[in-house]
Parts: C-alpha cells; sequence; structure tokens
C-alpha cells in the first residue's frame, strides 16, 4: 500500500499594525529666477518627478490660433539650441527618463520622469527646453499635420464628441472654454513655428512658473541641482495672468449628435458646479462617489446589475478652472453608454435613481463604502513620486493650498451622510442637467422626447 505524501503547512502571515498616513506636505522655496520650487522628500522613491507648470492658459491664446498653446507644448521636446529633436529624444532615453507635456484650460505643465541617479543630467534637458525651445519650421509642421491627423478620429469617437458638444452647449459661444481644448482643423491648421514662438515669448518665464519635485532626495544637493539648471533659464518679470469667471447655460435641455445606424448611444450628462475652494466639495466628492463613483454605485447597481444596459456608468466632478475668489468651477457630469433600443429606458432609470435620492438620501451604509474607497486606499494611489508630484502640481494650478490634500482626506472621513446626500442632490438637479446624446436620431428621438427631460434637438455629426 502507498503512502500518501504529507505537506507541511506553514502559519499564514498576520496583517502588521497600521501606520499613521497622510499626504504629505512639500517644502516651498524659489530661485533667483523667480521660478517658485516645491519639493517633497519621499524615500525608497528612486524615480524622481517632476512637474512644472506654466502661466499659459488657453484663454491667452490668439484670436483663430485655437491649439496653439499644445502645439507649443509638444514642441518643448523636439529640439533645442544645443540638441536637434532627434539628439534631444536620444540624450533623454540615455538617463532613462520620460519627458510629456499637455495644455489645458489652467496652462501648460511638463512633466518628467528619471531615476534620481540620473536627475541632474535630466533636469539640464527639461531646463534647455524650457530656456531655449527650437520651434524649427519642419518640427512644428509635422507636430500640426499630425494634430491634424488626430481631429478625424476624435469626432469619430463618441465619447469624445460628446465631450465637445456639452462644452459648446455649457459655456456662451465665442468664449475659449466654449471650443476644443486642442483647437480645430481650421485653427491648427493656422498654426506655424512664427505664432508658437510668438506665444512662447508672451507666456513662458520663470517668474510665473512652478516646479514640482518629488522623489528620494537622499544625497542629492537639490538647491545646488535647481541653481545650475532650471535657474539658468532667465525672462522678464510678469504678474500672474487674472482667472476670468465660468459661466455657464444649465437649463435641462437634450442635445442628439446623429450617428444613424449607431448600436450604442453615449450618454454624457452634466453641467458646471463648485470648485475645491467652495466648503462643499468634500461632501460634493463623497455624494457623487455614491451616486456613480465605482461599481457599486446607485447608478451601476440599476443600470448595469439590474437591468443590463450598459457595462457602466459614472458621476464624476472634474475642475475646470480655478481661482481663489469663487470664480472658478467643475464639471459635474456622469458618463456611459447604452444599446440603442434602450436608450429610453435607460435614461428614464436614470432620471429615477436622481429623484429617489432627492426623495430618500443616501445610507450611511453608502457613505462608509465611499469614505473607505476614497479614504481608506489613499496611500496605495501615491505610492509613486509621480502620482504625488500630479496632485501637488494640481493644487498649486487651482490656487490652493499646500495642506489641501492631506486636509480634504479629513475632511471626506468626517462627512456625514446628511451632508453627503445634499450635496451630490444639489449637485446634480433633474431639472438643471444638460443632456447629449451620440446615436442614431432616427431611433432615440422619440423615446427620449417622451421622457419629458427637457427641449430635443438634433445636431449632425461632422
Amino acid at each position: 500500500m502507498t503512502e500518501l505524501a504529507t505537506m507541511d503547512f506553514h502559519s499564514q502571515p498576520q496583517a502588521g499594525e497600521p501606520k499613521p498616513w497622510a499626504f504629505p506636505e512639500p517644502g516651498r522655496g524659489s530661485l533667483d529666477n523667480g521660478l517658485t520650487v516645491l519639493r517633497c522628500h519621499r524615500p525608497g522613491q528612486q524615480v524622481v518627478a517632476v512637474e512644472v507648470l506654466l502661466d499659459a492658459p488657453l484663454d491667452a491664446e490668439p484670436a483663430g490660433l485655437d491649439g496653439v498653446a499644445t502645439i507649443m507644448a509638444r514642441a518643448f521636446s523636439e529640439g533645442t539650441d544645443k540638441h536637434s529633436a532627434e539628439d534631444f529624444a536620444a540624450e533623454l532615453e540615455r538617463c532613462g527618463a520620460t519627458l510629456d507635456a499637455h495644455a489645458d484650460h489652467p496652462g501648460v505643465r511638463l512633466s518628467l520622469e528619471v531615476p534620481a541617479s540620473r536627475l541632474a543630467k535630466a533636469l539640464g534637458l527639461l531646463a534647455d527646453a524650457l530656456r531655449a525651445p527650437a520651434f524649427a519650421d519642419g518640427e512644428v509642421e509635422r507636430l500640426v499635420r499630425n494634430r491634424l491627423d488626430e481631429i478625424p478620429h476624435e469626432l469619430a469617437n463618441p465619447a469624445r464628441r460628446a465631450a465637445k458638444e456639452l462644452s459648446r452647449e455649457l459655456f456662451p459661444a465665442g468664449t475659449r472654454m466654449s471650443r476644443p481644448r486642442q483647437g480645430t482643423e481650421e485653427t491648427v491648421a493656422a498654426i506655424d513655428s512664427g505664432s508658437v514662438r510668438a506665444f512662447y515669448e508672451k507666456h513662458v518665464r520663470p517668474a510665473t512658473a512652478t516646479a514640482v519635485v518629488v522623489g528620494d532626495l537622499t544625497g542629492l544637493d537639490l538647491d545646488a541641482l535647481l541653481g545650475d539648471t532650471l535657474g539658468a533659464w532667465t525672462g522678464s518679470a510678469a504678474e500672474p495672468r487674472p482667472v476670468p469667471p465660468v459661466t455657464a447655460d444649465d437649463r435641462g435641455r437634450v442635445v442628439i449628435v446623429d450617428r444613424p445606424g449607431a448600436v450604442q448611444t453615449q450618454l454624457l450628462i452634466g453641467r458646471t458646479g463648485s470648485d475645491r475652494h467652495d466648503r462643499v466639495w468634500p461632501a460634493q466628492v463623497l455624494g457623487t462617489y455614491c451616486l456613480g463613483g465605482t461599481l457599486t454605485s446607485r447608478l451601476d447597481r440599476v443600470l448595469r446589475e439590474e437591468k443590463g444596459y450598459t457595462y457602466g456608468v459614472r458621476a464624476f466632478g472634474q475642475v475646470l478652472r480655478s481661482a481663489p475668489d469663487g470664480t472658478g468651477a467643475a464639471m459635474l457630469a456622469i458618463s456611459g453608454s447604452v444599446d440603442t433600443p434602450n436608450t429610453g429606458p435607460a435614461l428614464d432609470d436614470l432620471w429615477t435613481v436622481l429623484r429617489k435620492l432627492a426623495a430618500e438620501g443616501l445610507t450611511d451604509a453608502e457613505r462608509d463604502v465611499a469614505v473607505q474607497n476614497l479614504v481608506g486606499v489613499a496611500p496605495l494611489k501615491y505610492e509613486t513620486a509621480a502620482a504625488v508630484a500630479s496632485t501637488l502640481a494640481d493644487q498649486v494650478e487651482q490656487h490652493l493650498p499646500d495642506d489641501y490634500q492631506a486636509t480634504l482626506y479629513r475632511q471626506l472621513a468626517a462627512t456625514g451622510t446628511v451632508e453627503a446626500t445634499a450635496a451630490v442632490v444639489n449637485a446634480f438637479p433633474v431639472d438643471r442637467l444638460v443632456t447629449v446624446l451620440v446615436g442614431d436620431a432616427s431611433q432615440i428621438k422619440e423615446p427620449v422626447e417622451a421622457l419629458g427631460i427637457g427641449e430635443v434637438t438634433v445636431v449632425a455629426a461632422e
């Protein structure tokens, strides 16, 4: 008889005592050239993240040149007075660094990641890009062609098309916020190296810029490194640009972007609301998460789990532009897609969820799950230097104090169910939502009109 083999099992590891955690508060200083510097030492983070914020907002773009900020941002990595575009890319690769840049309503942001051992070299390249970008005719022309090639693909993407239409509906015609962030075919085609350089010379200077450096800074003389690199960048002194107020028209209505034959309808339902300077923001974040922040939220529970209309629907708040005087705003929106035949029923159920939320409120259990998901997992969210640097840069961009994020987590944990309910109900009033539907108008217009959620208009898909 064969004897059965036996196995020895090791005891299961036990969880240790949880350690206190708070979002780190940076040190703040400045260089002789006026550049503001935030630094944050994160032991063990051997990949250092650097964010540079430039006070070159989209509303500063010249008339008829929407997209010039985006082309400028992309052109920063296309050569300097020391390196051609190819050489610059090769130098970044040699030090294991990545450099990205993008433009948005608050300004232009450059993001660098590099091993700490090669930070000096990478900072030098970043400084060269900011100090003396080449903006060569051929490189700018190529970037313009690339951007023109992207636009038709974006218009063909239902989610991007819905976002474009919502901006056009919400914000007054003629304002920069009503138009695509990266420009249209007409405006981008008008951009050349001269217009890019003119925009750069007018708006890019260290005196109105901020650099955020996060990572393991052990053994690094960061002051010397910054002084030798970003400190060599010069420019005229100037006051930061004033932040214009955000105005929007959120009268309840429906716009259908007609896509004949579409088998799905893309939903984007939104309005503008309070930004992070408003004391309601923590409760609004918590309530919005309960409404549609995760797979267990109310919207998903009804539209996905019970009805099977969609793979997922999300509710979110995204800051558009922030100002300390309260004139900033955030986009409050619900987004998802449903199959064409169920567009009407899905919208009906969505509005029912919102009405029941206003009538019955959130439950304590929903609030507790939201707090755990938002606050309890925060240490995991900020494991990398890049995540910390990005959030610190957001705070600078939105004119918030350096301890804002740490304070926000304490406020979220202390927010009650009643407060969260009031905030989310005020954020998504059923009669003040602009609904954009990208789908087959011949099939969805009639059932949507029957819902009575606002006047229905059909526009061509372009």
